[in-house]
């Protein structure tokens, strides 16, 4: 089999919900049909619940859960995974999501079936004027405030709001309470988790005509109320290009401003890498793909590609997400 020696690229997920929009199509240039309700695009995904496949290159058509086992070693590096751990996705939340919260990894694993926890972060790719979202409790909020909230229909009445702009970063650990408002398009990096309890949604209901599911026992017991208001995290420059918005036990998330004309060499790390524009387009070394990497897309450079180094054709964003610990 050939050696992953090239970024790989994938085919995006399109997934479909009650508070999805357009935007994934009008401004990430996703394959979106005529509804009105795509609300996320997985690019970057190992998951029973989505499988990303190779759209280029000597390994087109495989999935990644297929790579992870039959070139773990030449995806991971000297690190060890039973499966690619992280998610990285698109979201267009053209409607209010519902109020939810993710277990840690030790919750997920006593499910049935197991799933992992899910740590996240989001980061603002557009926001419209006032756009809010909901991250963590207020002040004070016990476990009885919150009972008494979702018995009387108030929860946000409890939630800590924030107004966002473009390129705002938020951090949202396992066991914290949050929601996204409407008006956002976000790039959200996390676990390779689908497990989400709902705690409120708004009174709305599902496009069953009925009302969504709701996880009261399991939203409580996985809430960390010790943990308060979460606010927008403040990055750490490395140098004039590149900044650290998040660093933690699952993931390192860098964000690298570049001139059109520039040259970026993402070597340094000795495992895998995920990288994605969200302003301008670059040029990939070693790419199988005869198209820039533009605005929207994303691509995975394995442990064993060596030739990192990707030219600006335009003023470009990119996120630069590898593994933590």
């Amino acid at each position: 089999m050939a050696h992953l020696d090239y970024p790989l690229r994938f085919e995006p997920i399109l997934k479909q919900y009650i508070w999805g929009g357009r935007r994934l199509g009008s401004m990430l240039c996703k394959p979106i049909g005529s509804e009105n309700d795509y609300a996320e695009s997985w690019e970057v995904v190992d998951h029973r619940d989505g499988q990303s496949i190779v759209s280029s290159g000597p390994h087109a058509g495989m999935s990644l859960g297929d790579l992870v086992s039959q070139l773990p070693e030449e995806l991971f590096g000297t690190k060890q995974h039973n499966r690619f751990p992280l998610l990285f996705k698109f979201l267009d939340a053209n409607k209010t999501l519902s109020v939810q919260v993710h277990p840690d990894d030790a919750y997920a694993q006593m499910m049935d079936p197991p799933d992992l926890g899910k740590t996240e972060a989001w980061v603002v790719v557009h926001a419209d004027s006032g756009s809010l979202l909901y991250a963590g409790l207020k002040h004070g909020t016990t476990q009885k405030d919150l009972e008494n909230a979702i018995d009387t229909g108030t929860v946000a009445d409890v939630l800590n709001e924030i107004e966002v702009a473009d390129g705002d970063c938020i951090f949202i650990p396992a066991g914290t309470v949050h929601a996204l408002g409407d008006g956002l398009v976000i790039a959200e990096i996390q676990q390779a988790s689908n497990t989400t309890f709902r705690l409120f949604d708004w009174n709305r209901l599902g496009a069953d005509g009925k009302p969504r599911d709701l996880h009261f026992k399991q939203s409580l017991e996985v809430t960390d109320f010790e943990k308060g208001p979460v606010r927008l995290q403040k990055s750490e420059r490395i140098d004039d290009i590149r900044e650290v918005l998040v660093e933690c036990e699952q993931f390192q998330l860098q964000r690298w401003t570049v001139t059109a004309g520039s040259e970026c060499d993402f070597h340094g790390h000795g495992g895998f890498q995920i990288v994605s524009v969200l302003e301008g387009a670059v040029e990939l070394a070693r790419d199988p793909s005869t198209s820039l990497l533009n605005m929207g897309e994303t691509c995975l450079y394995p442990a064993a590609c060596t030739n990192r180094r990707a030219t600006a054709v335009s003023d470009s964003v990119l996120l630069v997400i590898q593994d933590g610990g």
